[in-house]
């Protein structure tokens, strides 16, 4: 049976849990949210696929998960990838890590600056965030010298975790050529084989919106 997942294109949350689909070579396809359109706002979503009101949520038969760290761990326990093996305890420090200290700073920062209009745009607070933000990057890229894997020799869930906002186009203060050693890491995550750009792997993205 194929796993579906609820997901949009623009959503960092939802492209870990594709990623993480998506490399495990499970049998997955996407079901387009419609997040721009109020999608998970109305009463039909809350009710029948998510009560949060957020994506993505994953289905497999009859089991329905939702949060992104969630579904990378159900890919875990059905294939054995990116665990981390005796380092399982270091591959959640790190997605924790990045729930808390980059993605969720990352996502919002990036929604202010991108699909807020122009002068609604709360300047202060995005100052304040990317200031957030850059301390993040400077713990990830100084944990990342020397190394190719945030843990480990190959790729875990704290990868997919952490870069779930950083292959985005839309600018929200990073650049990665500013980081040399996270730099670096995307490069070995993008040479992945199967590997995908958020855009490409699930449905929506702002040309669709155009």
């Amino acid at each position: 049976m194929t796993i579906r997942l609820y997901c949009f294109g623009e959503s960092g949350n939802a492209y870990k849990a594709a990623l993480a689909l998506e490399l495990s070579g499970l049998d997955w396809e996407p079901v387009k949210v419609d997040f721009f359109g109020g999608e998970t706002r109305g009463e039909a979503y809350r009710t029948q696929v998510n009560e949060m009101g957020e994506a993505p949520v994953m289905v497999d038969g009859d089991l329905k998960l939702t949060q992104s760290g969630v579904i990378q761990q159900y890919v875990t326990d059905k294939t054995g990838k990116f665990g981390g093996g005796e380092d399982h305890y270091e591959v959640l420090r790190w997605v924790l890590w990045d729930n808390h200290k980059l993605s969720s700073q990352a996502g919002m920062t990036r929604f202010l600056m991108n699909f807020l209009p122009e002068d609604k745009r709360p300047e202060p607070v995005i100052a304040f965030m990317q200031g957030r933000l850059k301390a993040a990057y400077a713990v990830l890229n100084d944990h990342l010298e020397g190394r190719d894997w945030i843990v480990g020799d190959g790729l875990t869930n704290a990868d997919i975790s952490c870069c779930g906002y950083l292959f985005y186009p839309e600018p929200f203060g990073f650049d990665r050529n500013d980081w040399p050693h996270i730099n670096r890491w995307l490069a070995n995550i993008q040479a992945i084989p199967g590997w995908k750009h958020p855009y490409d792997l699930m449905p929506g993205s702002p040309a669709d919106r155009a």
